[in-house]
């Protein structure tokens, strides 16, 4: 019953029992894996798994394995030990993460568990994701979310096998990201007076060395994290710090309510957008910066305009833009949030598209239409069957799930909206067969999983079934 499927999962008769005497063997550019089963395990079991020349359970990374791409791994349990083999550190990571879901559900309490025998059930399996990209996108700017919730999501997402963080991370409503040269984007976007008239201030901000932090855990997980700065629009909180860059000079405060501002970067901010995206580039290190690009009330030729510069000095520099809407350049990536029509002339261009219309991935939505749903925003109910069957047309890198923060203060509330339905994305785009049917019966025992993780318990009774 593992989430998401595997490729191929054969039965073997007999399985392996980790004990005291377990101890773990590694082969070179594995020990990052080995490190992170070992943490994993160690609160729960209270096993020590040393690091030993003779191990019970071997590990390797072997770049010359054939089949298994950039995140496919094999792994075969028997009354012998354990064999988990990849040919990259991101296969690795995710087959660590099916061991602990052949374990016990125990495994995955935060705190020491007694009387558990700690089988691992034989099993020959070897995996390969569907598709390359398995995202997830998390507002942060509208409402603030700590380091450690964020750390937190990372360690969920990786449990699933989903692969990349999309870290929304300035808007009208506040900037959260520190740059060198302009300190006001956080001492003064980095917050506002209120929100929606409750008169509560509200506001927070990274430093440099927790978003560092962020990379290197979700690294060791076989995520990246794909930063956002939106642009043109959705510019209010720089403005308020720096009013000269926008179209117009007039003083503005981070706004205070939703929807879509007006205020909007004049061309004649782009120089400070490189020195943003300097600083970008240099705290994220993967291949991915996100531009924002959408709900801009600029003329096309300007919005057009600016999104190209901004694009071609990523790319300048070896990383590929993303984008809401086309910037004009077939290179960036476009992730359509509409409807899936917005794929098509991308597609035919040859173009990186990634699947985000709104009707299938938008967990900020309500879930479903019961009474005591939690505060959402109106108009649409998103089901985990909705989003397990989001449309991916042919050449498609993915899909994503986006979680607007407008209604979501706590960690609590941004999990019960998360869960399951970001587990319907992580099967079906990881499963080469996926079935909705078959989903819904893994999740009968996938949901005793995330009770041990504390999810929020409304979330455990959700009729995924009936969704």
């Amino acid at each position: 019953m593992i989430v998401p499927e595997p490729t191929r999962f054969i039965r073997r008769s007999k399985g392996f029992t980790l004990d005291s005497d377990t101890a773990v063997r590694v082969t070179p550019g594995a020990e990052h894996a080995a490190r992170l089963l070992r943490a994993l395990l160690r609160p729960a079991t209270g096993l020590p798994l040393p690091i030993a020349d003779r191990g019970e359970i071997v590990m390797a990374l072997d770049a010359k394995l054939v089949g298994l791409g950039e995140e496919g791994y094999a792994l075969t349990v028997n009354e012998h030990g354990v064999l988990l083999r990849a040919g990259t550190a991101a296969g690795l990571a995710h087959g660590v993460q099916t061991i602990r879901q052949l374990l016990p559900v125990e495994a995955l309490q935060p705190t020491l568990v007694s009387d558990v025998d700690w089988t691992l059930p034989g099993a020959d399996i070897r995996d390969v994701p569907r598709l390359p990209w398995r995202g997830f996108m998390l507002d942060v700017a509208r409402h603030f979310q700590p380091v450690h919730v964020l750390r937190r999501f990372i360690d969920l997402m990786a449990l699933h096998k989903l692969n990349v963080l999309h870290l929304h991370l300035t808007d009208d409503q506040g900037w959260r990201m520190p740059v060198p040269g302009h300190p006001l984007l956080t001492s003064v976007g980095g917050w506002r007076t209120e929100t929606n008239g409750d008169g509560e201030p509200h506001g927070g901000v990274y430093t440099r060395g927790e978003l560092e932090g962020l990379v290197a855990h979700a690294a060791e997980r076989g995520i990246r994290i794909m930063p956002e700065i939106e642009m043109p629009g959705h510019a209010r909180a720089a403005l308020a710090a720096y009013p000269h860059l926008g179209t117009s000079t007039t003083p503005l405060p981070v706004w205070t309510r939703w929807g879509i501002s007006d205020a909007a970067f004049g061309p004649h901010a782009l120089e400070f957008v490189r020195e943003v995206l300097a600083e970008v580039l240099e705290v994220f290190p993967g291949s991915h910066v996100h531009l924002g690009g959408d709900e801009c009330l600029l003329p096309s030729d300007e919005h057009g305009r600016f999104l190209r510069e901004a694009g071609k000095y990523l790319l300048d520099r070896g990383r590929v833009p993303a984008a809401w809407e086309p910037t004009g350049d077939p290179r960036a990536v476009m992730m359509p949030w509409r409807d899936a029509k917005q794929a098509i002339r991308p597609l035919e261009l040859g173009q990186g598209v990634v699947m985000a219309p709104h009707t299938s991935t938008y967990l900020d939505y309500p879930q479903s239409d019961r009474s005591g749903e939690p505060p959402g925003q109106p108009g649409l109910v998103v089901t985990s069957r909705d989003v397990y069957h989001v449309p991916l047309p042919d050449g498609v890198l993915g899909a994503q799930c986006q979680l607007w923060t407008e209604h979501v203060r706590t960690r609590e509330h941004l999990e019960y909206l998360a869960f399951p339905r970001l587990v319907a994305l992580a099967d079906t785009l990881w499963s080469q067969r996926p079935s909705w049917e078959g989903f819904t019966t893994r999740m009968r025992h996938h949901s005793t999983r995330l009770a041990a993780l504390s999810i929020p318990a409304e979330v455990r009774s959700e009729s995924c079934e009936h969704s």
